[in-house]
């Protein structure tokens, strides 16, 4: 015990600075050596003491945001072996709120999304097993599995009462970042579908754009980011850039000056000044939040659908002496407004609900594409 306490103290005092006195610091060290004592010799269980400190980490870094977090040596493992071809997955972006795991967004065309998850659904079982008090990596790997079988996931949802069960089959997650059409009654409206910021997502996107310049008389575009979870700053960077003359996409601030970054677009834009709708909703998150963010406050597009989630933060994942990693937030994104993304989300000029979660081109149900083609024709 005296070993654990040793160790608590030195993890403590030699990685954060706190505002309290070094007392305080003592004192509160010694509650907890005292805690685990009571726990060793008055719990109604026994317990493994290693487990209880791995929690006590993991409570600590996920007091601090949603998405730092530790990963015992098995998990941190398992996220670093290429399961391609062995394991499947179901085609969620998840985070952490309030210890519940919450779906940020579910992926187009994946197994999740074809069942009905919703961005910002609760999953309160996963496999008939609570989730509850789990790590957010814990979640994940539940519902990782051999692809072809299937898991049962509980669904709390905004707005409905009982809790909706799904039964998903796992496959291989292989995501098409780009899909695109030519709408309009005269074919002169470029309709983009952005499913995600992956690492050749701004070749597919911008590629199509160019092509669409050169062979189309195209008028204006609208811009699909809904439910995209976001991905790689640079391709939120590259393709924004594409869009903008000149001035700030965004800013990066942390502890390190390593980590506070500006990040401004070049001279030129490539549709030279066609009318862009950006079309986001609560499933739009982190990258998609950027691009979107930078043309509002740039008055280069009109933003239209739901506000977006608000995951405005950087996380590094940094392996640990034991074999385990930590996943840790170590800068936050700011728009070019001076503006933090982070819990707050970008607002859409134009608030359109969203009927359902079937983006289909030309579906009657999407009334937040019908709405976008409406402005054009106005």
């Amino acid at each position: 015990m005296k070993k654990i306490i040793l160790f608590i103290f030195i993890l403590f005092n030699s990685t954060i600075t706190f505002g309290s006195s070094n007392n305080d610091l003592f004192e509160k060290i010694d509650i907890f050596g005292e805690v685990l004592e009571k726990i060793k010799t008055d719990y109604v269980d026994d317990v493994n003491q290693s487990k209880i400190i791995d929690s006590a980490i993991n409570g600590v870094l996920q007091s601090l945001d949603p998405y730092s977090a530790y990963m015992s040596p098995e998990i941190f493992k398992e996220m670093q072996t290429d399961t391609r071809g062995e394991f499947g997955g179901l085609g969620i972006e998840i985070g952490m709120e309030a210890g519940v795991v919450k779906v940020i967004s579910p992926i187009d065309d994946t197994p999740a999304a074809l069942a009905g998850i919703k961005a910002g659904d609760y999953i309160v079982k996963i496999g008939g097993e609570q989730v509850q008090g789990k790590t957010l990596m814990e979640a994940v790997k539940l519902m990782r599995g051999p692809v072809g079988t299937s898991i049962e996931l509980t669904i709390r949802r905004k707005n409905v009462k009982k809790p909706l069960e799904f039964k998903i089959v796992r496959k291989i997650i292989e995501i098409k970042s780009v899909n695109a059409e030519v709408l309009g009654k005269d074919k002169n409206l470029g309709y983009i579908r952005l499913k995600s910021f992956n690492e050749n997502s701004d070749k597919q996107f911008l590629d199509i754009v160019k092509k669409y310049e050169k062979n189309l008389k195209i008028k204006g575009y609208i811009l699909d980011l809904r439910n995209n979870p976001g991905g790689l700053l640079n391709q939120a960077i590259n393709i924004t850039d594409f869009f903008l003359d000149d001035g700030q996409i965004v800013s990066t601030k942390g502890r390190k000056i390593s980590e506070t970054r500006k990040f401004f677009a070049k001279k030129g834009d490539e549709i030279k000044g066609k009318p862009i709708i950006v079309m986001i909703n609560n499933g739009s998150a982190s990258a998609s939040e950027i691009f979107a963010g930078a043309l509002k406050d740039h008055k280069r597009a009109i933003i239209l659908g739901e506000n977006s989630y608000g995951k405005g933060s950087v996380q590094s994942i940094i392996p640990l002496r034991n074999g385990g990693g930590m996943r840790l937030t170590i800068s936050k994104y700011y728009l070019p407004s001076g503006n933090s993304i982070s819990e707050v989300g970008v607002t859409p000029d134009i608030v359109v609900e969203e009927n359902g979660n079937d983006f289909k081109i030309n579906s009657e149900k999407d009334n937040q594409l019908n709405y976008a083609l409406k402005l054009f024709n106005s």
